[in-house]
């Protein structure tokens, strides 16, 4: 598996971090982690170099001796790497990517090469956790990545964090402090659907919306959209106006579903205001039917879920069930 920094290479300020995710990845998953030829030249050099980022991604697929690739780390420039990266390469390499955040960019590219792509943590975040991985990332990683491919269930995580702890290796034995979680919101709709997994980071899509790597229409017609927010904490109305974007390029009538992930940061006030926005921009695009799912585990919280983005998903919003074939 490929440890690739395609945004941020933060990961040389970390190395205690990057070695204990390297350790738990092949203690729960047989992993054995290569570090591709640019990932930890440090993050000046990496800025510099957007190339050699798309580069490493390039040498990933077509090493014959690499079976995955792994973000070690988000960021928020990965939109500069698409003039470098050739989707022929990923087409003909189909491999597991998986990563999240900024690394919306590259699942994206992804799914428009064809290939299935997979939004969960990165090497840094849920994989290294402090205390060990915690179960529910390690059970949906099997499930979306490593298990024979079969339809399951998710379900809501018992517990969460975003409690802050520095990445030094002195704090790293100790687990952080987790709360009761409160599960997931059935905002609105009543009839099941399905569709395909498509999203990303919401500030990050607003990057690469209107460029060459922005989706084809026909990745959108039929999808269940995944929405995630940073821990920038954009305001619950700007989500609403990149929302009003999307059914101003005709999109939002083209979905079958939408997921939010649990905000980060966000008070129950602003959580409030986010999914009246939610409801306000689908009402005024004539989707007051469309299924949504709120506060679901997957983006910037932890533990997160890991999505088969080009996977096919289920909602039920009579038996609030959502089921995944990867």
């Amino acid at each position: 598996m490929a440890a690739l920094s395609l945004s941020s290479g933060f990961v040389t300020e970390v190395m205690a971090r990057y070695e204990t995710g390297v350790k738990q990845v092949a203690q729960e998953f047989g992993w054995e982690i290569v570090a591709a030829p640019n990932a930890l030249r440090g993050a000046a050099y990496l800025y510099e170099h957007p190339e050699a980022r798309a580069a490493d991604l390039h040498w990933a697929l077509k090493n014959p001796e690499i079976d995955g690739l792994l973000s070690i780390i988000g960021g928020d420039d990965s939109v500069r790497l698409l003039p470098y990266l050739d989707l022929d390469i990923i087409r003909a390499h189909p491999k597991v990517f998986m990563g999240y955040s900024d690394s919306s960019v590259t699942l994206l590219q992804f799914l428009r090469a064809g290939v299935m792509a997979y939004h969960g943590p990165a090497l840094l975040t849920d994989l290294a956790e402090n205390g060990g991985m915690l179960p529910f990332v390690s059970e949906s990683v099997r499930r979306a990545v490593i298990d024979n491919p079969q339809p399951y269930n998710l379900a809501p995580a018992p517990v969460w964090t975003e409690f802050y702890q520095e990445w030094t290796k002195e704090l790293q034995p100790i687990p952080r402090p987790l709360q009761s979680a409160d599960g997931w919101i059935w905002l609105q709709g009543k009839e099941s659907v399905e569709g395909h997994l498509i999203g990303g980071c919401v500030e990050v899509l607003g990057m690469l919306c209107g460029t060459s790597g922005w989706p084809e229409p026909q990745l959108w017609r039929g999808a269940i959209l995944a929405l995630e927010t940073s821990e920038d904490i954009p305001p619950p109305e700007q989500v609403g106006y990149m929302l009003r974007n999307y059914a101003a390029q005709g999109l939002l009538a083209e979905l079958a579903g939408l997921l939010l992930a649990r905000p980060r940061g966000y008070s129950k006030e602003q959580k409030t205001k986010l999914y009246g926005w939610v409801r306000r921009v689908l009402r005024e695009a004539g989707r007051e039917d469309l299924p949504v799912v709120a506060n679901v585990d997957f983006g910037h919280t932890s533990p997160q879920l890991t999505l088969p983005f080009g996977g096919l998903a289920r909602l039920d919003p009579q038996t609030e069930q959502i089921t995944i074939t990867p």
